[in-house]
């Protein structure tokens, strides 16, 4: 399972003010934390800073690469800024995001040819986020075709089912599983990724749903998520599913996990 820990977003308050002083301790303390609690990349995520995006993500891609040993997951709407930080990027970085919106798709042509990446593709196009399995594999399909096009390989697409809240809609949790396995199955080789914390939007006890629709999710094709590493009851589902869908060798993972007592109840 491909984890990219979310923690280093300005959306967060903490995060926002050790930007805002370019606190360097504090950003390395974190994405060291995270690392150690199994990241395999790091997102980095400025986009709320108006007007400094630019500025304040060069600066946190300089500390967290320093810091850590693991590559970036480059995160902004902006395809400009998106551009600039590939190329500084010292390891191949995972891109966030394009999508099946032709315009959207045009600007981030650029990014994705600018050197060999991972890439996440939500699937939506310019009518909106889907609201059918059918929707989701129509955008799936317009994102492999045109992605392996510009060179970029099928286990470096990272296809995002675009997940959303079962408190607007009690078939949204479902209808992501069923689009998570329809999109393996139509697509063999590709990845999926989600950050899944959309589907407990409005709810008390997020956590408690986010954890066990994690478990759903692997039990569909997940491949990646973009999660908090350091929220080990999650950590610990994750594990467990993929040691129950077959991914863990003689249970070797589970069994190191065990003894080396990262496993919560």
């Amino acid at each position: 399972m491909l984890i990219v820990g979310e923690r280093i977003n300005t959306s967060r308050k903490a995060v926002n003010e050790a930007v805002e002083k370019w606190d360097a301790a504090y950003i390395t303390a974190d994405v060291q934390k995270q690392v150690q609690a199994g990241a395999n990349y790091i997102d980095v995520n400025a986009g709320s800073r108006i007007g400094r995006e630019m500025e304040d993500l060069n600066w946190l891609v300089e500390v967290v690469e320093a810091a850590v040993d693991v590559p970036l997951s480059l995160d902004s709407p902006d395809p400009n800024v998106l551009l600039a930080m590939t190329k500084k990027a010292k390891k191949k970085p995972m891109i966030n995001s394009t999508t099946a919106e032709k315009p959207r798709f045009e600007a981030m042509k650029a990014v994705v040819q600018e050197r060999e990446c991972d890439i996440v593709a939500l699937c939506m196009d310019d009518r909106g986020i889907p609201k059918t399995v059918e929707e989701s594999l129509r955008n799936a399909s317009f994102l492999v075709q045109n992605l392996t096009q510009l060179g970029v390989p099928l286990e470096r697409i990272h296809l995002d089912p675009m997940i959303q809240p079962i408190s607007v809609n009690k078939d949204n949790g479902i209808l992501a599983v069923e689009t998570i396995r329809s999109l393996h199955r139509e697509f063999p080789g590709v990845r999926t990724i989600c950050g899944l914390s959309n589907v407990s939007f409005g709810l008390p006890n997020r956590f408690l749903v986010n954890r066990l629709f994690m478990v759903l999710c692997i039990g569909a094709g997940l491949t990646g998520a973009i999660v908090d590493p350091l929220d080990r009851k999650m950590m610990t589902n994750i594990l467990l599913a993929e040691t129950l869908v077959g991914r863990d060798d003689y249970c070797t993972k589970y069994l190191k996990a065990t003894r080396a007592g990262t496993l919560v109840e």
